[in-house]
């Protein structure tokens, strides 16, 4: 499981804009210090680039 990412919310998404929302909800992102482990891949590394200033993400 070397090609993971665990991305831990760590700000609300209360006033945040709607894509940005829906793009943490989309990672399964729905209250602040959830954890949720993701592949390394494009897909996942643009939403995470949508998101950043809401997010800490580690590779594991």
């Amino acid at each position: 499981m070397e090609n993971t990412l665990e991305i831990t919310l760590v700000r609300s998404l209360i006033g945040v804009k709607p894509n940005q929302r829906k793009t943490a909800e989309a990672l399964g992102l729905t209250r602040p210090n959830k954890v949720v482990v993701k592949p390394n891949n494009e897909n996942v590394r643009g939403m995470i680039n949508t998101i950043s200033h809401l997010v800490k993400v580690e590779e594991k």
